[in-house]
C-alpha cells in the first residue's frame, strides 16, 4: 500500500452506497478520509478537515454541489483546495456552471477503482506543482488602472471595492495583469491555469473571461479573435 496519509480527502455525496464505494476504494490506497452526505454537513467537516482534495456530488438536496464549492471558494482556507466534481450528469451546462463555481475538474460515475485512484493522483500532483506552475502568483500586489490584486488576502480591489473572485477567477484576472497587454492565448491560459492533465470544454475560458467582465467591467479585458485575451486598462 503507498503512504499517501499526508493528503486529506473529503467525500460528499447523499448515497450511502456511492460513499462506501469511494471510502474503501480511497483509503485502501493510502489517504486520509473523510465523509459527508449533505452540503452542510460537507462545509463543517471542510473547516474540521482542511482537505487537499473534495470530491463533490452535483445533485444533493438542501444545498447542492455548485452551491457547496461556491460556499468553500469564499473561505480563504479552502480556496486552495482541489475540487473535484463527481456527477453521472454530463450536460455541458452543468460542466460550466461547476467551473464557474470554482471547480477544478469532474470526475464521471461510474468510475472503476483503478480509474479512480489514478485521476486522484494526478489530481494531488497539482499540490506538489502549484509553487511552479504559479510564479505568476509569486509577485507582489499588481495594481493598474484602478484595480489590485492583493494576494495575501486574495482579494481583488476594484475602484476601492474589495471582491472575493473564486479561485480559477483570480488565477485568470492575476495572469492577465501579471503582463498588461500581452496576448494570452487561450493554450497557454489552459495550461497555466488548469494544466495539461485537466479536461475542460471549450467554453471554460469563455465563461470565466465573462463573469470577469460583469464584475470589473467591460473596459480591462480584451478579447483578440482567434487568438486568447489581454489585460488593458485603455
Amino acid at each position: 500500500m503507498n503512504n499517501h496519509n499526508k493528503y486529506r480527502i473529503l467525500i460528499v455525496d447523499d448515497e450511502p452506497d456511492i460513499i462506501e464505494f469511494l471510502s474503501y476504494n480511497i483509503e485502501k490506497a493510502g489517504y486520509e478520509i473523510s465523509t459527508a452526505m449533505n452540503g452542510r454537513d460537507a462545509l463543517i467537516a471542510a473547516d474540521k478537515m482542511r482537505p487537499h482534495l473534495i470530491i463533490l456530488d452535483v445533485m444533493m438536496p438542501g444545498i447542492d454541489g455548485i452551491e457547496t464549492c461556491e460556499e468553500l471558494r469564499k473561505s480563504p482556507v479552502h480556496r486552495e483546495a482541489i475540487i473535484v466534481f463527481l456527477t453521472a450528469r454530463s450536460e455541458d451546462y452543468s460542466q460550466i456552471a461547476g467551473f464557474a463555481a470554482g471547480a477544478d475538474d469532474y470526475i464521471s460515475k461510474p468510475i472503476k477503482p483503478k480509474v479512480l485512484i489514478s485521476r486522484i493522483g494526478a489530481l494531488l500532483r497539482r499540490v506538489k506543482k502549484a509553487e511552479t506552475n504559479h510564479e505568476y502568483l509569486k509577485t507582489n500586489n499588481i495594481e493598474s488602472d484602478g484595480i489590485v490584486i492583493d494576494r495575501e488576502r486574495f482579494l481583488v480591489i476594484s475602484n476601492g471595492k474589495e471582491l472575493a473572485l473564486p479561485k480559477k477567477e483570480f488565477e485568470l484576472l492575476t495572469l492577465l495583469m501579471s503582463k498588461p497587454e500581452k496576448v494570452f492565448t487561450r493554450d497557454e491560459i489552459f495550461a497555466r491555469i488548469w494544466d495539461s492533465s485537466t479536461i475542460v470544454g471549450e467554453r471554460t475560458i469563455d465563461v470565466h473571461i465573462r463573469k470577469l467582465r460583469e464584475k470589473l467591467g467591460d473596459r480591462y479585458i480584451k478579447t483578440v479573435k482567434g487568438v486568447g485575451y489581454k489585460f488593458s486598462g485603455i
